[in-house]
Formats: structure tokens, C-alpha cells, sequence
């Protein structure tokens, strides 16, 4: 029922601890999107300094206009924004009414620079000057990991500011223990997991399509709270480290992330090796919290 794969008897191994260990992700608490599809990007998407123009025309502007992340913008643990904008003009989702144009003027008269572009497009929205139809908008305002599909690693970013958009080629994940969940996915087993067993295709010799209709088949063990706390907290350490210049000391965090991991799915085999981390790392939590 499920897709299959050719792998070596030591690799079989491995996805069958990692599959009678834990929950299939699809199955956690979570919701997983596609970015927003505009039909015509260069009309929608903007500098910053054209939202300026448009923001000192008329004020209400900025409600819909908001901060882009491009593919190229998605790295590991961090977003490199490029002060991209999306004019966000909607057909309306659940009880959030539709943006009527005639109440932007200045962001209609920029549109209708692209008005022959917009209007022949077979993905617009109710009208010319809306985006194709998306229920789940609100999803873009929450906490949230985002990923873009074509990687040459893990590169999921955990978006705190719960206020950046994406294009269809990126997807969004919303929901429980994101910070755990980014821990998870930004790790070496889940990477090599993905290009062996649950990937979309291989884009050469080191690159993965990071397709999750394929990898929420991936198994997370559903630990305790108290047990995510050192995943989350050396995830918190990344993030400032990145955040605040001291990109040097973010492997180290990642390697301890992944020698957690490790011990998670295989316990006995790394306390027989003498690597199990795990334990001390919960001793340096407890004496922090």
C-alpha cells in the first residue's frame, strides 16, 4: 500500500527502527501547505521600496502587503530575507471578507501596469487583481517551519515572527513541538532518510526534492515534554547564535541535535558505542530551568 525502495540490508534496518519507533509525521498535530501561487509573480511581488511609495500614498497599504521569502532566501535554521514584499489582494477565506480594490487605489493603480498579464491568467482569482484562491491564508500568520522543495540539505527555518509568506515552490507546516519537529527535520538521519527512503527524486549526487506527500511518512518518536526540552533548547541556541553573528558556533549545536537524534531512534546501539549524549544533555537542562 505503501511506495518501496532498494536498499541494502543495513539500510532496511535502519527505516524499520525509525518506522516501529515513531508516529508517522502526518500523523502529529500538525498542517502542512503550499506557498502562495500569484499566476504572475512580477506583479505582486515587490521592493521595499516600492511598498514605501505605496505605504506613503495611503497608510491601510501595509495591511496587505507583506514580507516574501523566495526558495534562495530558505537556508538551514535561517531566513536571509531580501526585503521582498506580497501584495496580498484575496478572494476572501472563511469568515474574513475578500480585499476590494476600489479601497486600494494606489496598489490597483500599480496592478494595472500588468492589467493584460493578470486578466489572461488561468490561476487569478475572483477578479484580475487577486491572488489564486487559498483557504488556509490565516496559516501564514501563525508559528510555523518553512522549507523550500529543491535542497542540498535540511533547510527548514522556524519563523518565530509568525508573518512571512512564501511562494507555491515552499511549503508551510503549522501545528505542536515545532521547535522539537525542527530539530527533527533539520537533522542528518532525517536527510538521509529522505534521499533513501522517503524522498520526491534525487537532484544529483548530493541534492533532494524535500517533498512532503512523501516524507510525512517519516516517523517521530512522541516523547515527553520535559524530553523535547533539550532539543528545543539547543534549537533556541541556534537561532541566536544566527541571529546575532556567531554563525561559527551553530554547527556545534547541530552536531549535539544530531547525536540526540541518534540516541532517539537508536539507543542501545549508541550506549554500546559509548555516544549516548542524551542523558548528560538532560543534567545542563535541569541546571538551566
Amino acid at each position: 500500500q505503501e511506495s518501496w525502495v532498494i536498499v541494502s540490508k543495513e539500510e532496511d534496518r535502519i527505516k524499520r527502527r525509525i518506522e516501529e519507533i515513531g508516529t508517522p509525521l502526518k500523523k502529529w498535530d500538525v498542517s502542512i501547505n503550499y506557498g502562495i501561487k500569484t499566476g504572475f509573480n512580477e506583479a505582486f511581488i515587490i521592493d521595499g521600496k516600492k511598498r514605501a511609495e505605496l505605504i506613503k500614498a495611503d497608510s491601510k497599504n501595509e495591511n496587505i502587503i507583506k514580507p516574501l521569502l523566495r526558495d534562495r532566501d530558505i537556508k538551514k535554521y535561517k531566513a536571509e530575507w531580501a526585503n521582498l514584499w506580497l501584495i496580498t489582494t484575496h478572494n476572501g477565506y472563511k469568515n474574513v471578507p475578500a480585499v476590494s480594490i476600489v479601497n486600494y487605489p494606489f496598489i490597483k493603480k500599480h496592478l494595472d501596469n500588468y492589467w493584460q498579464e493578470l486578466e489572461k491568467r488561468y490561476d487569478k482569482g475572483s477578479t484580475p487583481y487577486h491572488l489564486r484562491n487559498c483557504a488556509y491564508l490565516t496559516e501564514f500568520a501563525k508559528e510555523k517551519i518553512m522549507w523550500q522543495e529543491m535542497v542540498q540539505e535540511s533547510s527548514f527555518i522556524y519563523d518565530k515572527s509568525h508573518h512571512y509568506y512564501c511562494l507555491d515552490t515552499g511549503r508551510i507546516l503549522t501545528g505542536k513541538n515545532l521547535k522539537f519537529l525542527i530539530a527533527i527535520l533539520n537533522s542528518n538521519l532525517f536527510f538521509f532518510s529522505v534521499k533513501r527512503f522517503y524522498g520526491g527524486g534525487g537532484l544529483g549526487s548530493e541534492g533532494v526534492r524535500m517533498k512532503h506527500t512523501f516524507f510525512e511518512h517519516f516517523a517521530i518518536p512522541k516523547i515527553a515534554y520535559e524530553s523535547q526540552l533539550p532539543f528545543e533548547m539547543m534549537v533556541d541556541c541556534i537561532l541566536f547564535a544566527k541571529e546575532h553573528g556567531f554563525e561559527a558556533a551553530s554547527p556545534i549545536f547541530e552536531s549535539v541535535i544530531d547525536g540526540m537524534v541518534y540516541d532517539l531512534y537508536f539507543e542501545q546501539e549508541m550506549k554500546q558505542a559509548n555516544c549516548y549524549i542524551t542523558e548528560r544533555i538532560k543534567e545542563k537542562v535541569k541546571s538551566f530551568t
